[in-house]
């Protein structure tokens, strides 16, 4: 008899307990949900602003090629009641400055040349004088004008 009235109160302290051990694995569960809805939402809103920026970085090339396109046409404009001369030479601003600075760049490149070749330098550093840097500084001007004709092309 004692034996069964310890097994009775042990047995409906164990059901007692059942829907609480099932309650704390549920709510374990829920918070597993939770987290992972947690990542899922943050992601989403990262990809969001990463959206946002570039939607902001468009609105602004647009702006700006449409800040261009304005100047052109009024560039355009005052050129077209202008003289020829003063067309022409309005048009090789750019290019001349261009021209000049290029220019000046070679005159001081080759007397760097002539300056090692005078002073008896060994050949490889006479020309070691041109470097990665000077290449880049050509490869600029020369993209510079060739991008800039295909987007006038383009924009035809």
């Amino acid at each position: 008899m004692i034996l069964e009235g310890l097994f009775g109160g042990l047995l409906g302290g164990i059901m007692r307990l059942a829907p609480e051990v099932i309650k704390f694995f549920g709510a374990k569960e829920a918070n597993k949900h939770e987290l992972e809805m947690f990542k899922l939402q943050t992601e989403l809103e990262k990809v969001k602003g990463e959206f946002k920026v570039e939607e902001k970085y468009v609105e602004f090339s647009t702006a700006e090629l449409g800040a261009l396109s304005e100047a052109y046409k009024e560039q355009a404009t005052a050129v077209s009641k202008a003289d020829t001369w003063v067309a022409n030479a309005s048009a090789m601003v750019r290019p001349g400055i261009t021209y000049v600075i290029f220019g000046l760049y070679v005159l001081f490149k080759i007397s760097m040349i002539i300056l090692g070749i005078s002073t008896g330098q060994p050949w490889l550093t006479v020309f070691g004088t041109w470097g990665v840097e000077d290449m880049a500084m050509l490869n600029m001007i020369v993209s510079y004008w060739f991008v800039s004709r295909s987007i006038e092309k383009y924009r035809k």
